[in-house]
């Protein structure tokens, strides 16, 4: 799940060295935090946040199929 995040949103951002994502294990529970340059966030969120939302969505199913649970903050 980590790899497919670290993928996904360095595709996304203008500026993919500055991306710092880590991970909260807790249980079956995974919040993952990604940690971006300001002027990157609105490219991961996307319009009416719509590409957060996909991304969290896929997130969650890549999850669900291994048992446990995931989610996603962005950290400023």
């Amino acid at each position: 799940m980590r790899e497919f995040l670290e993928f996904v949103i360095r595709q996304l951002v203008e500026y993919p060295d500055e991306m710092m994502l880590s991970e909260i294990p807790s249980g079956k529970m995974t919040i993952f935090k990604v940690q971006l340059r300001q002027s990157d966030v609105g490219r991961v969120i996307g319009r009416n946040g719509q590409t957060i939302h996909a991304i969290r969505a896929l997130l969650a199913s890549s999850a669900a199929r291994h048992g446990q649970r995931a989610t996603l903050e962005i950290v400023e």
